[in-house]
């Protein structure tokens, strides 16, 4: 097994690279070896995607604003009888 070293990785790449392999609670090494990998086409990308755009909203409802979108939203629930005929 080789080993070997790359230069000239800048301030940016390598706080991405760090960034990411915390993200993934993995060592940069590791990650840097996978990346090599799927970039050369010996292993396939993984499609694993973890969304988190909308986490800072989770539990911060209310339960007036829980009232007030069941309101807004009762109308949805209710059925055309005339159009199931």
């Amino acid at each position: 097994m080789a080993t070997m070293t790359v230069r000239g990785i800048d301030d940016t790449i390598s706080g991405a690279l760090k960034e990411k392999a915390r993200k993934e609670d993995t060592s940069v090494n590791a990650l840097v070896l996978r990346l090599l990998r799927e970039s050369l086409g010996i292993e396939k990308k993984r499609r694993n995607v973890l969304y988190d755009d909308l986490d800072h909203l989770a539990g911060t409802w209310t339960a007036q604003d829980l009232a007030e979108f069941e309101r807004a939203t009762a109308v949805f629930e209710k059925v055309d009888e005339d159009m199931w005929k």
